[in-house]
């Protein structure tokens, strides 16, 4: 056996743990879901989680959280203070067996009734895997009538315990820390994530109050909200509610497994159905649940069948119709769950996600039982609610089918060139290559046809007007050939932005082109088209537009000639400035005119002022472009009558072509 095979060779004492801090500071997505920004985020929750228990728990009602310049991080409660002295019956230190130890804490007996009966945590991790992943933490405890001080340094404690009597009446501690480099690839935690996390603790905990010092801005930050849920869902419904906010509140017990303890359930509900807002959150033993999971499942069940009972026994559903779904519901519901249980099954350390069986069975039965009751003592709001939903569905079923016939109009086979008409394709297939060239009638497609590179330049002329989709609604825009027929050369689809996103068919992989140009003659009907195909472009398909795909062809007001013969030349001019400019540097005579519409030019000058990548002039247009360009041509030709007589008022001149007048 030679020296390679002995090194590579895999026996009993290949095997190895990692010990005290290098269990974090090594994995941290283990612990903390992430070793990026996600995680450190997540660290910073651990010990906010601890503070929110105590004054969950009735002791102390303000937390404070200082973000300091150096992306260090301060949490400070006023409540009963960690104990951190001698723990006989463990016989080490307590701040040994929080700090230091992994799976430790004040909260693994609280099925029992002792210490927090509903925490946010339960595994014993945060402080410790918080303040092995810091690059350095400071505590300052005040309790039992003494001030206690700790520091750690990249997970390893300095100079013990420091304990000393105080004349200071508070209770409470205050943790300050620095996420660590060498364990986060990123620790500059923005100022929205505490806002955001600090908002959600307020609504899921009545009457505690929050602060935030930013020392970078010197901005201080106060949340609150006395009524919890309550007060949070009348501000997210702004007023616009179709129903009266209703809440719900219980307590129950129960098992996920007959082999399984019994455990308490406590939760509150709100909701209300509101056609502009919707909105489904859940929050267990405070923490947000990104993905739901119990309750979620609960509310979907427990809503699908109350108001398709209600329905059915009213006979609202027409024949033959298919039952609501729960996106009918959702679309017009705004609900907030807010449940604790003294065991709890997370999906992951993270938190975002919760499995108990009882807790999701137990909520769905009572959420039928509520709704059924709720329907029959309010059959006004009730009726409103079954007629909705089903306005929702019958919406969503019809644009599902708009959908279906949308892709089949804009999609088929990739050789469109039989069903498009007047359409002319380029002959490469390399995508990243290929120009459209969009231009105003028969009489351009001839002269740019004949000016263009064949290789890689298509055309698509716009026969008559194209339709303002500013103010045409989906179902008539679908039926313009015109725009049809442009949708289908272009080959992603469309972006519909409204509740239907069934009707949504966007696909930027399908583009066909590389780049997407405007050209049109420069008088007022060439600008009228460019206006328009841009507007189709901004309403129908933003995205290409934010991918910097579409172009305008500038073309040349003026045309100057100087010589004659085989000695002639010709400028073009693209502007009042450009002409003065080249004119002044010729000697002796020229001519001026202005430069002829796209169908009248020769293929000559039409590849060298506007189709020759080289000598060619084109404007990209750019979102803010785009949506300035909407604007003002939704002001000209929308409903805002006021709008467009002032703006003609105090605007108008600018427009008016004097030489007409003269």
């Amino acid at each position: 056996m030679n020296d390679k095979n002995l090194k590579n060779e895999y026996t009993n004492e290949s095997i190895s743990s990692l010990k005290g801090a290098d269990r974090v500071r090594l994995r941290p997505s283990v612990i903390f879901g992430s070793d990026g920004i996600e995680g450190c985020e997540h660290a910073v929750f651990e010990i906010l989680s601890n503070a929110i228990d105590e004054a969950r728990e009735g002791y102390g009602d303000k937390i404070e959280i200082i973000i300091g310049k150096d992306n260090d991080i301060t949490v400070k409660d006023y409540g009963r203070g960690i104990p951190v002295d001698y723990n006989a019956k463990e016989e080490r230190f307590n701040w040994e067996l929080l700090f230091c130890e992994m799976y430790a804490g004040g909260k693994y007996n609280n099925n029992s009734g002792d210490n927090y009966e509903f925490s946010l945590g339960l595994n014993g991790l945060g402080l410790c895997a918080t303040q092995y992943s810091s690059e350095f933490m400071e505590v300052e405890i005040f309790r039992d009538g003494f001030k206690y001080e700790l520091r750690f340094e990249k997970g390893e404690n300095v100079g013990g315990l420091k304990k000393e009597p105080t004349k200071v009446k508070k209770t409470g501690s205050c943790i300050h820390w620095k996420p660590d480099r060498e364990v986060f690839t990123d620790i500059n935690i923005p100022i929205e994530y505490f806002k955001d996390i600090v908002k959600k603790q307020c609504i899921v905990n009545a009457g505690l109050h929050f602060v935030i010092k930013d020392e970078n801005s010197g901005e201080e930050f106060n949340y609150c909200y006395e009524n919890g849920i309550k007060d949070y869902i009348s501000e997210l419904s702004e007023g616009k509610e179709f129903t009266e906010i209703e809440y719900f509140s219980g307590e129950a017990k129960g098992k996920d497994r007959e082999d399984k303890p019994e455990y308490r359930l406590k939760f509150e509900m709100a909701f209300c159905f509101n056609n502009e807002v919707n909105s489904l959150e859940y929050y267990h033993n405070s923490s947000f649940l990104e993905y739901g999971g119990a309750p979620d499942k609960a509310v979907k069940s427990a809503f699908v069948s109350a108001i398709d009972s209600y329905i059915k026994s009213n006979n609202l559903y027409n024949k033959s119709e298919k039952k609501i779904v729960f996106s009918d519901v959702e679309d017009s519901l705004i609900i907030i769950i807010n449940s604790f249980s003294t065991i709890t099954s997370y999906e992951n350390q993270t938190k975002k996600s919760i499995t108990n069986k009882f807790i999701q069975e137990y909520l769905t039965e009572y959420l039928k039982e509520k709704l059924g009751i709720y329907f029959i003592e309010n059959k006004a709001d009730a009726d409103k609610i079954a007629k909705q939903i089903l306005v929702n569905k019958r919406s969503r079923e019809t644009a599902e089918k708009t959908r279906v016939n949308i892709k089949k109009k804009l999609t088929g086979s990739i050789d469109i060139n039989n069903r498009v008409e007047k359409f002319v394709n380029c002959r490469s297939k390399d995508v990243s290559k290929r120009e459209l060239y969009i231009v105003e009638g028969d009489s351009a497609l001839g002269s740019v046809m004949l000016g263009r590179d064949a290789e890689f330049q298509g055309i698509m002329p716009i026969r008559g007007k194209i339709l303002n989709c500013l103010k045409a609604n989906y179902d008539r825009i679908f039926k313009s050939d015109i725009i049809t027929d442009l949708l289908k050369v272009i080959g992603c689809g469309v972006e519909i932005k409204s509740k239907n996103k069934e009707l949504n068919s966007f696909d930027l992989n399908n583009l066909r082109w590389d780049k997407i140009i405007i050209c049109t003659d420069a008088d007022v009907d060439g600008f009228q088209i460019r206006t328009l195909v841009l507007t189709m472009i901004y309403r129908l398909v933003p995205t290409l537009i934010e991918e910097k795909k579409v172009f305008i062809a500038e073309s040349p007001l003026y045309e100057i000639t100087v010589g004659s013969g085989k000695k002639e030349k010709t400028y073009f001019a693209y502007s009042e400035k450009e002409k003065a400019e080249i004119t002044s540097k010729i000697k002796g005579n020229y001519k001026i005119q202005r430069s002829k519409g796209l169908g009248e030019n020769e293929p000559e000058m039409m590849w060298q002022t506007t189709m020759n990548p080289e000598t060619r002039r084109l404007i990209l247009v750019l979102p803010e472009d785009a949506k300035k360009t909407a604007d003002t041509f939704d002001l000209l030709l929308g409903d805002n009558i006021s709008g467009r007589k002032e703006h003609i008022e105090k605007d108008g001149y600018k427009y008016i072509d004097l030489s007409e007048l003269s």
